[in-house]
């Protein structure tokens, strides 16, 4: 594990408890799952790199765009789904057919799998990498080591 990915993991599970809040990303007041990982940002390379615009909750979904993948790959670097990694940040598909919209941390590769992720209802939980969630990973990242 590099120290930036512990750094990643260390500040995620500080936003544990954080309850959910569609657009927000404010650590103890509340955040969605973006959020979350805009708000990791900020604490471990500072302000992010781009204003992130309104969306609805089922933004890009009409229109079929990738928008949370196409920032992901902009902002953050790419790499093999096989090559799972503590800090990654995982990108899910909820449903077969829907867009990619759902992102998450990962803070465990050995047996049980975990990741921290901001989720509806629930809030900002660590929860198990289970193989129904692993099903969903659709594309796995990792913070830059600078700031863009």
């Amino acid at each position: 594990m590099t120290v930036l990915a512990d750094q990643v993991v260390q500040v995620a599970r500080t936003w544990i408890g954080t309850p959910y809040l569609h657009q927000a990303a404010s650590k103890g007041a509340g955040c969605d799952c973006l959020g979350l990982v805009r708000g990791i940002w900020r604490e471990v390379l500072g302000e992010g790199p781009a204003q992130v615009p309104a969306y609805s909750k089922d933004w890009s979904e009409p229109q079929g765009e990738e928008r949370l993948w196409q920032a992901a790959m902009q902002y953050l670097v790419g790499k093999p789904l096989d090559q799972a990694a503590v800090g990654d940040v995982i990108l899910f598909r909820m449903r077969h057919g829907a867009v990619a919209k759902h992102l998450g941390i990962q803070s465990r590769t050995e047996q049980p799998w975990r990741f921290v992720h901001a989720y509806s209802g629930h809030g900002v939980v660590e929860s198990p990498l289970s193989i129904p969630w692993r099903r969903r990973i659709v594309a796995r990242f990792h913070f830059p080591e600078e700031k863009i």
